[in-house]
């Protein structure tokens, strides 16, 4: 993909992608439930003053690794990684089904990380509203409704109508995956609210827009009220992906609060 430069590694004889980019210290990106973003404007901001490491997760593009049955399972899988490969601790974002990812590997191992960012994520069942159903719409249907305003979005437009056959395509490979991993229960972990009350002294952020219809207040909430000292910055009028939608004011967000 442009602007990404491709890595293969290996992690327990499984063979894993990284897609980097840029120069400085390291910044993991967890990709969201439909795979590896192509290159982005906040991808090129962050960029030039950090270095940007995003896996591929197993199943996503190429093929799955069969034990492994959730969440759980790839966030110690990651973490297996992140050792291998030495990075020591780092500054992580993760995306809606990415940002359930990254708080599931603090849990594992909190000092693998700098700093937590977690960008509207699953992992936390509301208790006010449900986790948008993905798997009842088209993933045309799906990306639109991310997106508070698709036609007052640029960047989401250009990304959108220039998708090819194979991104098609590889969207509908990650939603199998995504399905693999997190369908019962369908994208939370009964658990982890509670686990996450342990995340004390790890430095969190996480980002929401009140017009997100993929996932709710009510989740974001939990989240920002069980991780001791967590900061919740809400965006006004903006849905599920706040990258896209307000990237200048994200990226000042994110590099004020990692730096």
């Amino acid at each position: 993909m442009a602007g990404w430069e491709k890595r293969e590694i290996e992690v327990g004889g499984a063979p894993i992608t990284l897609f980097e980019a840029g120069s400085g210290r390291p910044l993991l990106i967890l990709h969201d439930e439909l795979g590896p973003a192509d290159w982005q404007l906040w991808h090129e901001d962050m960029s030039k003053h950090r270095r940007l490491v995003m896996p591929i997760a197993p199943g996503f593009r190429d093929e799955r690794i069969k034990w492994m049955r959730n969440v759980t399972d790839l966030s110690r899988f990651y973490g297996r990684m992140l050792r291998e490969q030495k990075f020591g601790s780092l500054d992580v974002v993760g995306l809606s089904f990415g940002g359930w990812l990254a708080v599931e590997m603090a849990v594992n191992d909190p000092t693998q990380f700098a700093h937590l960012v977690m960008v509207a994520p699953f992992g936390i069942k509301p208790s006010q509203g449900y986790i948008t159903d993905m798997y009842i719409l088209t993933t045309a249907e799906y990306l639109k409704s991310s997106i508070a305003d698709p036609e007052a979005t640029p960047e989401f437009a250009t990304l959108f109508n220039s998708a090819t056959p194979q991104t098609i395509e590889s969207w509908e490979d990650a939603r199998i995956e995504t399905a693999q991993l997190a369908w019962e229960p369908f994208m939370h972990n009964p658990s982890l609210e509670q686990h996450v009350r342990g995340l004390n002294g790890l430095p969190t952020l996480i980002f929401w827009g009140t017009k997100d219809s993929v996932v709710p207040e009510s989740a974001m909430r939990a989240y920002a009220e069980a991780i001791p000292g967590s900061k919740l910055e809400v965006f006004e009028g903006c849905g599920h992906r706040p990258e896209i939608e307000r990237r200048h004011e994200f990226v000042k967000s994110l590099t004020r609060f990692i730096d």
